[in-house]
């Protein structure tokens, strides 16, 4: 067979190379295909993806181009016009200004979609241009009530602003003479942006279009490849299905070319041996290199065949896979010669037997292990057999029976083992209960040296019988140990019983205390209701000799009967006077939060204009503020109106402005500020003050209740400003909160709904409500 060999490995060689090359080609064909396939998606996505982005970039800077050119453009337009309507509005009535607004626009103004409105000193429109703004109604109706350009006019310059119809807009707004008071110039976002959309529809339409062609051109490049895929497909489904029949089958299709010397093997060869296809023939050399020494050569069958000496193999062998294990292989072939003048071919199957083998070494290894499986059980098991002969048995039974080991023989009657050995004695047997079956019952047996067996014997499927014996000593011993567990859980049910039964004691023990709790609560509420009721008589009994005292003192310090004779009485004078207004303070206020918690305060409701309350507040805080040289500013709100109780709204702006002139230094500010937004009046009292902690604020706001801070007098006060502003607040249906920083100030900050959205409040606060003034207030810090 060697000189065959060598005979054939030219055409061997030529075939190879050939084959190799081939080969190469179509795999770079395909890798080819591969990568065309996969990169005309990705660079139609790149192409139309850039294209999009740079129609993104140029679109989003031509829009903030457009926006800045028009803010200057309004800006420019702005002031022409202005200066335009100044001049031609010189003389004429405002009734008269509508045609000259309309003269005095140019057709450029109005082409661009711009809107001229002119209003008059009350903020009422009184002409617009082009036509079709009410006339009479309020500027701030058009352009929105949020937008400052009202206020500011020139210094807010050109500002991007919603209108009252919601529509974006450009605007500015300038001040003209007396009589009139504003211009406005409006320039719509839809008209600003219209030459910019259409630039946008334009750009959009061609990237539509240029994508479009992109991706018919890459559909039908993939039209015409799934052709070609699809011609493909077609050759290979019949080699594909005589793979897979043979892939299924664990067979491999051997086709030896005897002359050549070389061999095909199907891909399921390959398959069965776990080895990767390494081209299309293989030789006689490498395939004999893989099969076992001890199975035979196939040499040997080759120079066989070769001879005429047989026409067909039926052989079982071994060969190595890819793993360098054996797999057991039975090659079934027949010679064939296609035509006269051809070489001869062996064709034939080769079939994994692998799992044939190894299922007889299977049965004997399971049966080994059956065997040792039954020797390594803690318990004693028998099996016998339809005629109750031995079977199999384990050391554990050997030694339960005192058995000898050539007793136990597979075969053996059961009587004939039972006569030879000693059975344990059973001092006790108990019942399992559980459900008789045929043939199959289960016990439990005490032995004579105090071990506990629990026996099963149960009948098998083929007229058998086995048994198996459990030492359950430790279980019995566990099943002892719970039953005194038992026992003990039953006598501590009882102490818990017991402690039930005081716990409902002290249950109805606490049932009385709360009722005892309610009583003393109603007898407090009583002594409450006596002290505002004393406070009120006690504020009335000395107002009366305050009011004399500082009377008197007045007269005094002005010396209208006569001089005092010394400088030092005039002062004296002048103290007493302070002193007493002082305390005639302390004591309004003492009348002021018994009146509150009394329910007994009423609100006079009436309608009054902001400004002269703050003035009153202001006044009030006059004097003591240029004593300490404390700077106090206000924001009013000239001509506008609110309905309150206007001596209420007064005395809480007033108590505010003290308490904040109160704890702040000299040389300090102090700023009020009113704010009127949808009828509700919002206030707001900042100083620059000591400030206060945070649990301080928690305090403030309840009566009497009052910081650590000490008055310029050396008196702290009495604790009531702060309360009765809240409560006076609450009585209107406001909230008041504190924000306060200690080193930088307080901000106080109070509001007063509209008479319409205030719930409806009854004018005498009830009982419970001045029970709730004397509780914590929550105020935000």
């Amino acid at each position: 067979m060697a000189r065959a060999n060598a005979a054939h490995a030219a055409a061997q060689a030529g075939a190879t190379q050939g084959l190799a090359f081939k080969t190469r080609r179509l795999r770079f064909l395909r890798l080819s295909e591969t990568w065309i396939r996969r990169g005309v998606p990705a660079v139609v996505v790149v192409f139309v993806g850039t294209l999009v982005a740079v129609a993104s970039v140029i679109t989003s800077n031509d829009y903030d181009d457009t926006i800045a050119a028009a803010f200057s453009d309004l800006e420019l337009v702005a002031t022409v016009v202005t200066a335009d309507l100044k001049a031609s509005l010189k003389g004429v009535r405002p009734r008269d200004a509508g045609p000259v607004v309309a003269r005095a626009m140019s057709s450029r103004v109005l082409t661009r979609g711009l809107h001229v409105i002119v209003s008059d000193p009350d903020g009422a429109i009184i002409a617009a241009h082009p036509v079709g703004h009410d006339v009479g109604t309020p500027l701030t109706d058009y352009l929105g009530t949020t937008q400052p350009l009202t206020i500011f006019a020139e210094k807010a310059g050109v500002l991007r602003i919603d209108l009252a119809d919601g529509a974006p807009a450009l605007a500015t707004v300038h001040t003209l003479d007396s009589p009139y008071g504003q211009v406005a110039i409006v320039h719509p976002l839809s008209a600003v942006l219209t030459e910019w959309r259409n630039d946008t529809f334009r750009i959009a339409g061609l990237l539509v279009c240029t994508t479009f062609v992109l991706v018919g051109l890459a559909l039908a490049y993939f039209w015409q490849a799934s052709r070609v895929r699809e011609s493909e497909r077609l050759c290979q489904r019949l080699r594909s299905r005589v793979d897979t029949a043979l892939s299924r089958g664990r067979c491999g299709l051997w086709d030896w070319d005897l002359a050549r010397g070389r061999i095909y093997w199907s891909d399921s060869m390959y398959e069965i041996l776990g080895m990767a296809p390494v081209g299309q023939f293989l030789s006689f050399g490498d395939i004999n290199s893989l099969v076992h020494p001890a199975d035979g050569d196939l040499a040997t069958m080759a120079e066989m065949l070769t001879a005429s000496r047989a026409q067909s193999i039926d052989h079982a062998f071994r060969m190595r896979n890819a793993d360098a294990e054996w797999v057991w292989l039975r090659a079934r072939a027949e010679l064939v010669q296609e035509s006269a003048g051809e070489p001869p071919h062996l064709l034939g199957i080769a079939v994994d037997i692998t799992e044939q083998k190894a299922l007889v070494e299977r049965t004997a290894t399971a049966d080994m292990r059956l065997r040792d499986a039954i020797e390594s059980i803690s318990e004693a098991f028998v099996l016998w057999d339809t005629d109750n002969r031995l079977v199999m048995c384990n050391s554990k039974f050997q030694r339960l029976h005192n058995l000898a080991s050539d007793t136990l023989v597979p075969g053996t009657t059961y009587a004939e083992i039972m006569a030879r050995g000693t059975p344990p004695v059973v001092q006790a047997e108990i019942a399992r209960g559980e459900r008789p079956q045929a043939g199959a019952r289960t016990y439990e047996a005490r032995l004579a040296d105090g071990r506990w067996l629990q026996i099963n014997e149960r009948r098998t499927k083929d007229g058998g019988f086995v048994s198996v014996g459990t030492d359950i000593t430790v279980l019995k011993r566990h099943e002892e140990q719970l039953m005194e567990s038992e026992r003990r859980l039953m006598a501590t049910v009882a102490d818990l019983r017991k402690s039930r039964q005081a716990l409902e004691l002290q249950a109805q023990q606490l049932a009385d205390l709360a009722e005892k709790y309610l009583e003393q609560k109603a007898e407090a509420e009583t002594a409450n209701r006596a002290k505002s009721a004393f406070l009120n008589n006690m504020s009335h009994e000395l107002r009366t000799p305050l009011n004399h005292i500082i009377g008197f003192s007045e007269v005094m310090q002005s010396e209208t009967h006569g001089a005092l004779g010394s400088q030092k009485y005039i002062d004296y004078c002048c103290n007493i006077k302070e002193s007493g207004e002082y305390l005639l303070g302390v004591i309004s206020n003492v009348l002021d939060m018994s009146s509150l918690e009394a329910g007994s305060m009423r609100l006079e409701k009436s309608e009054f204009e902001i400004e002269g309350v703050v003035r009153e507040a202001l006044a009030a805080i006059d004097s003591t503020a240029r004593e300490k040289e404390i700077h106090v500013s206000a924001e009013c709100l000239p001509n506008k109106r609110i309905h309150a109780d206007r001596g209420k709204v007064a005395k809480v702006l007033t108590l505010l402005l003290r308490n904040a002139l109160k704890f702040t230094l000299p040389h300090g500010r102090i700023s009020l500020r009113t704010r009127l937004i949808q009828g509700a009046l919002n206030v707001y009292v900042e100083d620059n003050g000591v400030g206060m902690p945070s649990e301080a604020r928690a305090r403030i706001g309840q009566p009497f209740e009052q910081t650590d801070g000490v008055l310029d007098n050396g008196m702290k006060g009495a604790g009531l400003g702060l309360a009765i502003a809240q409560s006076l607040v609450e009585l209107h249906g406001g909230s008041m909160r504190i924000r306060s920083t200690v080193g930088v100030g307080t901000i106080v900050f109070v509001h007063l709904p509209d008479a319409k959205d205030a719930p409806r409040q009854k004018l005498m606060l009830t009982a419970p409500a001045a029970r709730r003034m004397q509780q914590p207030q929550k105020i935000r810090a």
